[in-house]
């Protein structure tokens, strides 16, 4: 990787504080590839981009973040604690999106979320809750909701409304208690280039506020999005650069006219194949 390419990324961690470190961690399955010397940092207030082939263990990378997997050998802290010290507390520090977010069907997009905040404990209707806590909880819920394009849709039962429309559902409630640390499991899976772009530009406004987002996605032009990118194979991190610092490392100061990120990543990933071998051979 040229040298430039690599202080792009090592300026950009070394000026904010580290919300993910993971350091030579391991996970590991019968029969599967799992997650092999993972070594990363995300810093506060990026976006950083996990991009990977199907079966490159970027959903297993999201559950050892989340406390969901535990590692086999290696060092992995998030907001500063292992995952198997989280509490409650820390836990609505984060908000995670899965690739299939549960809710209930016969209910409104606005009652769904309204039960997903009441588990981070925002319950805007109780007689317990002083009303100025309730009357924020739900001033937080309607913000969310117009936050992402869904006031005009709140009160359509979930069973009827679109792909899209739930998609941005499960981004609401993961974003409802505005955590600190946004986990989206391919947010943009299965949805249109329109939705897909108003929900990165959703990210980039939680990002310049101040929200750390880590997303996994199988859109290698959604890179360019990106503070950072790691590029996955085989279960192990094959680079971890800016977009710029990407371009560099696959083409150095001359990329070819034309060149997409679809090209900078088949480029790293033949020459990562070229370097060593099939992984599953290793």
């Amino acid at each position: 990787m040229p040298t430039d390419a690599v202080s792009q990324t090592r300026g950009l961690s070394a000026s904010r504080a580290a919300v993910v470190v993971a350091e030579d961690v391991w996970r590991t399955f019968p029969g599967q590839r799992g997650v092999r010397g993972l070594s990363m940092t995300v810093p506060e207030g990026t976006i950083f981009g996990l991009i990977g082939p199907s079966g490159s263990g970027k959903s297993t990378i999201v559950k050892l973040m989340l406390g969901m997997e535990a590692p086999e050998r290696g060092q992995l802290r998030v907001l500063g604690v292992a995952p198997e010290g989280f509490d409650s507390a820390l836990r609505r520090r984060m908000g995670y999106l899965p690739q299939s977010a549960a809710f209930y069907p016969e209910l409104s997009m606005r009652h769904n979320l309204h039960l997903m905040a009441s588990l981070y404990g925002m319950p805007s209707r109780s007689r317990f809750l002083p009303g100025r806590r309730a009357r924020k909880a739900r001033r937080r819920i309607a913000d969310t909701l117009s936050f992402l394009d869904l006031e005009d849709r709140q009160k359509v039962r979930l069973s009827k409304a679109s792909g899209g429309e739930q998609r941005r559902l499960g981004l609401a409630a993961a974003l409802v208690h505005e955590p600190e640390l946004l986990v989206l499991d391919e947010p943009t899976a299965g949805v249109d280039p329109l939705l897909r772009r108003r929900i990165w530009d959703r990210l980039e406004t939680l990002r310049d506020a101040g929200t750390t987002v880590f997303v996994t996605t199988q859109y290698v032009e959604e890179a360019a999005d990106c503070d950072l990118v790691g590029f996955l194979v085989d279960g192990r991190m094959v680079v971890v650069n800016s977009p710029s610092g990407l371009r560099s490392a696959a083409y150095g100061d001359a990329p070819p006219d034309g060149a997409t990120f679809d090209d900078v990543f088949v480029t790293l990933l033949e020459r990562y194949r070229a370097g060593t071998g099939d992984a599953a051979d290793a």
